[in-house]
C-alpha cells in the first residue's frame, strides 16, 4: 500500500517502513518550538520544573505574540523565556528586535524544510507544511515533554487530497482558496490535508503559507504541500544545501479526493464567529460597513501581501472612520517593505503599520475593537471576542479584499474595483 506525503514523513521519524491511518506511533521530531505565551499562562508552567533538555539544539524559543510587551504579565513571560533559554543553553532563540511571528520564523530562518517533522506550542504550526514538511501544534504539557525527550506520539490520520487546477483570477489570493475550501467542504477534524494538481505550481510560496496556516481552522492534523520547482527555487535562494523532498506514492490511498478549478474562484469572506461552512463569495456580503481593517500576521503578513496593499492604496486614502492596520510577519519583512517604499505608501494613505507581532490577531494588543464594531481582517480567527469585545464582529478575507474595503469603508468586491481602475 502506498503512502501519502504525511504518512511518509511520520514513518521516517518513527523509524518504520510503513504506517497507515489508525496506527499510533512514537516519533523523534526535528524541531520543538514555543513562543512567549508558553511562559505566561497561569497553571501551565511545567517548564519551570524542567532540569534537563534531551536535545536543546533542536529547540526553538521566540517572542512574537506580545512584542513589545503590552502588559506587565507579558513582560514577565519574556523574562521567563529568556531565563529558560539561558538555563538550558538553547542556541535557537529569537528575541525582540529581529523577531518574527513563529510560523514565518520557521520558514524564514530555515527550520521548516522538506521531510522534517515539527512540533510547536501554537495551533497554527501546520503553516510549515507549505515547505513540504509535517508540522502540528501541541499544548504546553506536550511541548514541555517534547523539550525534555525530543519525541512524541501521533495517531496517523486519513488524508484528504485537494487537487488544484488552473490559475487564480485577478483579485484572488491563497487566502481565498482556503475560504472557498472551508465554506464548501467544512470541517476536516480527524484528517490530514494535502495539496496537489497542476494548479499548485502557480501558487507563490506566501500563498501556500497562507493556505497551510489556515488549515488549523478546519481542524486538520497536518497540511502538506509538495516540493515542486517553485519550492526548490525558494529553498535554494534561502541557502538550503540539501533538499529531501517527499512525494506521495503513485498508489497512495486518500480518504477523499476533491478537485478545485482555481479559475472559477472569486474572493471569499468568512462571516462572523466561525469559519467552517460559513464562508461566502464577497458579493454576498458586499456593502457591509467596517470600522477596522487588518492585513498581516502569520496568514497574510508577507511582503507579497504588503505589495498588494500598497499597490491598491497608492495615491488614495483610507475611508473616513476606518482604521487600517498592517502588520508584517517579521522584522525582516518590515525592513524589506521600508526599502521598497511600501511603508511610506501605506502611511501616506492613512494606514497604521505596526512592528512584527501576533498583536491583535490573538486579541492581545495593537488593534482590538470595541462593542458594536466590525473588523474585516486577513488574520486567522473570527470567533466571538477574538479581537476584543465579545459584542464585536470579525470577518475574514484575503489582502486584496481587505485593502479595497478599507478605501471604500464597506466590504467591496476587489475584482470589480480593480476592473474599474480603482474607481469607488
Amino acid at each position: 500500500m502506498g503512502m501519502t506525503m504525511t504518512e511518509k514523513i511520520l514513518a521516517m521519524h518513527a523509524g518504520l517502513d510503513q504506517v497507515k491511518p489508525g496506527d499510533t506511533i512514537t516519533c523523534q521530531v526535528d524541531w520543538s518550538v514555543c513562543h512567549d505565551m508558553f511562559f505566561n499562562v497561569d497553571g501551565q508552567d511545567l517548564y519551570q520544573d524542567v532540569d534537563h533538555l534531551d536535545h536543546p539544539e533542536r529547540c526553538v524559543v521566540l517572542l512574537d505574540h506580545s512584542v513589545p510587551a503590552a502588559t506587565a504579565r507579558d513582560a514577565k513571560g519574556g523574562v521567563y523565556a529568556r531565563q529558560f533559554r539561558k538555563k538550558h543553553n538553547i542556541p535557537n532563540f529569537i528575541d525582540v528586535g529581529d523577531h518574527a511571528v513563529i510560523h514565518q520564523a520557521l520558514v524564514e530562518r530555515g527550520y521548516a524544510a522538506p521531510g522534517r517533522l515539527i512540533a510547536g506550542a501554537d495551533s497554527h504550526t501546520c503553516a510549515a507544511g507549505a515547505m513540504n514538511c509535517a508540522a502540528r501544534g501541541f499544548g504546553p504539557a506536550e511541548v514541555t515533554y517534547l523539550f525534555c525527550t525530543g519525541e512524541t506520539w501521533y495517531q496517523v490520520a486519513p488524508t484528504i487530497l485537494y487537487r488544484l487546477h488552473g490559475h487564480l483570477p485577478e483579485g484572488c489570493t491563497g487566502k481565498d482558496i482556503f475560504l472557498y475550501i472551508a465554506g464548501t467542504y467544512g470541517d476536516a477534524t480527524g484528517h490530514s490535508v494535502e495539496f496537489g494538481g497542476d494548479g499548485v505550481e502557480g501558487l507563490t510560496i506566501p500563498q501556500r503559507q497562507s493556505i497551510a496556516t489556515m488549515c488549523a481552522e478546519i481542524n486538520a492534523e497536518f497540511a502538506v504541500f509538495p516540493c515542486d520547482k517553485r519550492l526548490r527555487e525558494f529553498l535554494k535562494a534561502r541557502g538550503d544545501k540539501e533538499i529531501h523532498a517527499v512525494d506521495p506514492d503513485p498508489d497512495a490511498e486518500y480518504a477523499i479526493i476533491r478537485d478545485i478549478d482555481l479559475s472559477s474562484l472569486r474572493p471569499y469572506v468568512a462571516k462572523p464567529h466561525f469559519i467552517p461552512n460559513n464562508c461566502v463569495p464577497v458579493n454576498e456580503v458586499e456593502g457591509t460597513p467596517v470600522d477596522q481593517v487588518v492585513v498581516g500576521s502569520c496568514s497574510n503578513g508577507r511582503v507579497e501581501d504588503l505589495r498588494i496593499v500598497a499597490d491598491i492604496v497608492r495615491g488614495r486614502h483610507v475611508a473616513p472612520g476606518v482604521r487600517f492596520i498592517v502588520t508584517p510577519a517579521s522584522q525582516r519583512i518590515y525592513l524589506q517593505a521600508v526599502r521598497e517604499g511600501l511603508v511610506e505608501t501605506m502611511v501616506e494613505a492613512g494606514c497604521v503599520v505596526t512592528n512584527a507581532t501576533c498583536g491583535c490577531c490573538y486579541g492581545g494588543h495593537m488593534g482590538l475593537i470595541g462593542p458594536g464594531e466590525r473588523c474585516l481582517s486577513t488574520t486567522t480567527r473570527n470567533f466571538k471576542g477574538r479581537l476584543g469585545s465579545p459584542e464585536s464582529e470579525v470577518m475574514l478575507c484575503g489582502p486584496t479584499t481587505a485593502a479595497v474595503s478599507a478605501l471604500t469603508g464597506h466590504i467591496t468586491d476587489p475584482t470589480v474595483f480593480l476592473a474599474k481602475g480603482g474607481e469607488r
